[in-house]
C-alpha cells in the first residue's frame, strides 16, 4: 500500500513530505527531486515568491547510500522566507500578537469557510496551509513515484494547452506515446510549457495584459502517462476506480476546477459509434491494439494498455493586485480584501504539480496489482504479469 502526507505552512520552517510503500532498491538521489522542483517554479507570469525560495529537498530518511530501503522516505524543504517570518509563524506563545491577525478573507480563496470550520479569528492560520506553496512537497513525492515508474518503462508528462483565451493548436495523437513524448519536450523548452510555438506568443501577452490590470489568468493542460499495462485499477468498487482515482488527485490541487478523462466533455455531443475504440488484434505483435484513444487509456476504471489522457482546468489565481470586495470578519465591514504576494498565471506550475500527483496514483495502482517489498521482486512480478497479457 502506497500512502502519502504532507506538512508544513507558506512562511514556516519548511514543507515536510513523508511517504510510505516504496519498495526497497530503488536507486533515489535528491538531484532527480530538485529537478522537479525547479520545474515547479518556473513559467511565464510567476510572482515574487520564486524570486525568494530555490527549493531543495533533503532526503531525511527511508535511503541509504543512494536506495531506498524500504521504510517510510520523507522529505524536507526548508522556506528560505522563514528568516521574515520567525516571530509571526513562531510555534512559541510568547510571540503571540506580535503581527496583527489577517480578518480579511479573500474571495475564491480557503480563508473564510476555513475560519468557520476551525473557528480561527486570524485568517492567517488557514491561509498559510491551504496555500499553493504546499503543492512543492507533493512534487517532491511525485519525483520518488515517476522514479519508480521509470524502472518499469513507465512515463508522465504534461503540456498547457491554454491560457486565458488563447488556445493551442495541438493534434491530439493520444494513441501515439511518440507524439506524446515530442508534445512534452516542446513544452519543456516553452515559457508556458506550450508546445506550440505561436499560440505561447500570444498566451505571454495575454498574461502581460492581465498583470497590467492587476488581474491574473487561468487555462488548461494535458497530463499523459504512457507506457503503463492494460489492468491497473479495478472495476470491482467504486473507490478503485483509477479514473475516480486520478479525477481526486487532480482536483485536490489548488485552483483546478474540473478534470477529464480522453476526450472528456466533448464526447457527450458525439455518438457511441463516433466514440468508442475499437478493439483489434495483431497477429504479428500478438497483442490488441485501438486505432483511437477517445476513452483516454482507461475503460470500465482499468488501464486498457492506450496512454492514460488526463485534462484539467485552472481557474484564475484569487489573489488579485487589484483587490476584491470583502468583510472583515471582526468589524463586519466591507473592505478591500487583503493582497499576499501572488502570480498572474500559474498554469505551468500546476501542470507539473499535476504530473506529480498522477504519478503517485499510478505508482500506488502498479504496487497493488505486482505487490512486493524490494524492487527486484517488483519487477519480477511485474514482468511475469506483463507476460500473462501479452499470451492472452
Amino acid at each position: 500500500m502506497l500512502r502519502f502526507f504532507t506538512s508544513g505552512e507558506s512562511h514556516g520552517k519548511g514543507l515536510i513530505a513523508l511517504i510510505e510503500g516504496i519498495p526497497a532498491g530503488l536507486p533515489m538521489a535528491a538531484d532527480f527531486i530538485n529537478l522537479e522542483l525547479r520545474r515547479r517554479q518556473g513559467g511565464y507570469g510567476r510572482g515574487g515568491r520564486m524570486k525568494i525560495e530555490t527549493d531543495r529537498a533533503e532526503i531525511i530518511s527511508g535511503v541509504r547510500w543512494g536506495k531506498t530501503l524500504g521504510s517510510p522516505i520523507s522529505l524536507l524543504i526548508r522556506n528560505k522566507d522563514w528568516e521574515n517570518w520567525q516571530a509571526a509563524m513562531s510555534e512559541d506563545q510568547e510571540f503571540d500578537g506580535s503581527v496583527p491577525p489577517v480578518t480579511r478573507p479573500r474571495p475564491g480563496h480557503a480563508d473564510l469557510p476555513g475560519a468557520l470550520k476551525y473557528a480561527h479569528k486570524d485568517i492567517r492560520n488557514i491561509l498559510e496551509r491551504s496555500s499553493a506553496r504546499e503543492t512543492a512537497a507533493r512534487v517532491a513525492l511525485g519525483a520518488v513515484a515517476k522514479s519508480l515508474l521509470q524502472e518499469l518503462g513507465i512515463r508522465t508528462g504534461s503540456y498547457v494547452t491554454s491560457v486565458a483565451a488563447v488556445e493551442a493548436r495541438i493534434t491530439p495523437v493520444h494513441k501515439n506515446e511518440d507524439h506524446l513524448a515530442r508534445l512534452f519536450q516542446k513544452a519543456e523548452k516553452s515559457l508556458l510549457r506550450c508546445p506550440d510555438a505561436k499560440a505561447t506568443e500570444l498566451m505571454k501577452q495575454a498574461v502581460d495584459r492581465a498583470s497590467a490590470r492587476g488581474d491574473t489568468v487561468g487555462g488548461t493542460f494535458t497530463v499523459f502517462i504512457a507506457g503503463a499495462p492494460a489492468g491497473l485499477g479495478s472495476h470491482v468498487q467504486w473507490d478503485r476506480k483509477l479514473d475516480g482515482l486520478y479525477a481526486r488527485a487532480l482536483m485536490s490541487i489548488q485552483a483546478i476546477k474540473a478534470v477529464s478523462v480522453g476526450g472528456g466533455a466533448e464526447l457527450a455531443g458525439m455518438k457511441g459509434s463516433q466514440v468508442m475504440d475499437e478493439i483489434f488484434y495483431s497477429g504479428k505483435d500478438k497483442s490488441y491494439f485501438r486505432n483511437t484513444n477517445n476513452m483516454g487509456g482507461i475503460e470500465g476504471g482499468m488501464t486498457n494498455g492506450m496512454p492514460v489522457i488526463l485534462n484539467a482546468s485552472m481557474k484564475p489565481i484569487p489573489t488579485l493586485k487589484r483587490p476584491l470586495r470583502s468583510v472583515d470578519i471582526s468589524t463586519r465591514k466591507a473592505f478591500a480584501a487583503a493582497y499576499e504576494r501572488s502570480d498572474v498565471c500559474a498554469v505551468p506550475a500546476a501542470s507539473v504539480v499535476a504530473e506529480a500527483m498522477s504519478a503517485l496514483v499510478t505508482a500506488e495502482a502498479l504496487l497493488e496489482k505486482t505487490g512486493g517489498d524490494s524492487m527486484a521482486e517488483v519487477i519480477r512480478n511485474y514482468n511475469a504479469y506483463r507476460k500473462q497479457v501479452q499470451d492472452f
